[in-house]
């Protein structure tokens, strides 16, 4: 379960630097379509990814639930803090993106988990213990 922790470690980096370099075209203020978009993208983007993830890093399937808690886990915990320090952490940011931040933050981990219990359900694999 370290490796899962440790991608999801190494995910937060990646979307952090990214949001940095790229961020103003990413958050969209004043466009809520725009940011539906970018919400339902990275939903199924994560939907998609995180069975993957998990076959990957070769976590068994009656642990995936397990393994993408704690890949979820650095997002949940260290966004908040960026979200509270939203203008130090993205200067080159529109304050204005900071709630559409945390949303977007929250769709990424919704679809992680909506592509964990689905794929769990394809692969006949119970939700429940």
């Amino acid at each position: 379960m370290k490796k899962a922790v440790l991608y999801g470690l190494g995910m937060w980096v990646a979307g952090t630097l990214a949001i940095r370099i790229a961020g103003a075209r990413a958050l969209p203020t004043g466009a809520p379509l725009r940011t539906a978009a970018l919400y339902l993208g990275s939903f199924a983007l994560m939907a998609w990814a995180m069975p993957r993830i998990c076959q990957g890093i070769g976590i068994e399937p009656s642990r995936w639930f397990e393994a993408t808690t704690l890949a979820m886990l650095p997002t949940l915990l260290l966004d908040a803090w960026a979200c509270l320090f939203f203008t130090k952490l993205y200067p080159n940011l529109d304050p204005a993106a900071a709630g559409i931040f945390g949303g977007w933050m929250l769709m990424f981990c919704a679809g992680a988990v909506a592509g964990i219990w689905w794929g769990q359900r394809k692969e006949g694999i119970s939700t429940t213990r």
